[in-house]
């Protein structure tokens, strides 16, 4: 494929909503799009991002534009290594070198002290953005072929459920964004897990695709320090994300049900039901409660439960280990 830039950005000067959306492995189209200002998407091990050249604000704006994402959500920082990210951050503690050692590439981002050369649209105005090597193969190979770090959040309408597959970016953003490059279904399933460090302590602003005991070994003694409702101070961290257009209740299933006698519900399991109740539909996420393979299919089966034929979806609490505690934080957030 072949696309003339000059052309691009004469077409797309306020980013028309009327594009003509493909899905492809072509790494040249994705980053003439890239080099035009416009976003795509892209895929990593985590979940699938809107991508877009990180240190133009235009470029940036237009993510913002179309997931409709409110400009106080600060946005990830995609680079190839750990050499690239050190051009983008004023502060690189030893702590931050040991655990891109450990885990570069792969689904953990550290909060640094930004570089002026980032815009303060990317951060919201914060003073520390977030970095992130991924591991996904078809994404390294981009990021080697431009010029530019990509910001990228999830590729999705904001606040909606996560994408883990090229169709599911399809399905939300088709003919808002030019290019998806498919890179089949996300292996890790839940976003990136955030580190930052203040006063000597090493802090985790997210849960996510790194468990604590991983990080631990690593990093030593961790202190969480999670939601907010309001002006977050890294990406992910708003009290109320990652729902459906369904409503969700967390907890006991058998109690859920007695709850809402007279509804539809799906139930959102980690294992298989001994016995599916009658006037339900029930989704398990791994058959042997491996909490990897699950968090794989999390966003995936929660997006098939919203569009059912269900009146309300009731899922269960997973384990508060591993990978679990990510999983418990993204339901617990898509609750009402």
């Amino acid at each position: 494929m072949r696309f003339d830039k000059c052309y691009l950005i004469r077409k797309f000067p306020n980013f028309a909503p009327a594009m003509n959306t493909q899905i492809g492995a072509d790494l040249r189209a994705a980053k003439q799009f890239l080099e035009a200002g416009l976003p795509i998407g892209i895929p990593t091990e985590t979940v699938y991002g809107l991508a877009a050249n990180a240190l133009s604000p235009a470029a940036v704006a237009r993510i913002f534009e179309v997931k409709n994402r409110p400009t106080f959500d600060p946005l990830i920082v995609h680079v190839p290594d750990a050499e690239a990210a050190q051009r983008y951050t004023t502060q690189w503690p030893e702590a931050a070198q040991r655990l891109a050692d450990a885990f570069w590439p792969g689904p953990l981002t550290l909060l640094l002290d930004k570089h002026e050369v980032v815009p303060d649209l990317v951060t919201s105005g914060l003073p520390r953005v977030g970095l992130r090597v991924p591991a996904h193969p078809l994404t390294r190979k981009l990021l080697q072929a431009i010029d530019f770090p990509l910001a990228a959040p999830s590729a999705n309408p904001f606040g909606y459920i996560s994408p883990t597959s090229a169709q599911h970016v399809y399905d939300q953003l088709q003919g808002r964004i030019p290019y998806i490059l498919d890179g089949g279904p996300c292996s890790i399933g839940v976003e990136s897990t955030i580190i930052g460090f203040e006063n000597g302590q090493t802090l985790v602003y997210r849960l996510g695709g790194l468990s604590l005991e991983q990080l631990e070994q690593v990093a030593g003694p961790l202190t969480l320090q999670l939601h907010q409702s309001s002006n977050p101070a890294a990406p992910g961290m708003l009290s109320t994300h990652y729902a459906p257009r369904k409503s969700l209740y967390l907890g006991n299933i058998d109690e859920l049900r007695l709850r809402f006698p007279l509804l539809r519900a799906g139930l959102l399991t980690l294992r298989p039901l001994p016995q599916v109740p009658p006037n339900t539909l029930a989704i398990y996420l791994s058959a042997g409660g491996d909490l990897n393979e699950a968090a794989q299919q999390l966003f995936a089966a929660m997006r098939l439960l919203d569009q059912s034929d269900v009146d309300i979806i009731l899922a269960e609490a997973m384990p508060e280990n591993g990978l679990g505690r990510a999983m418990n934080d993204r339901l617990k957030r898509a609750a009402v």
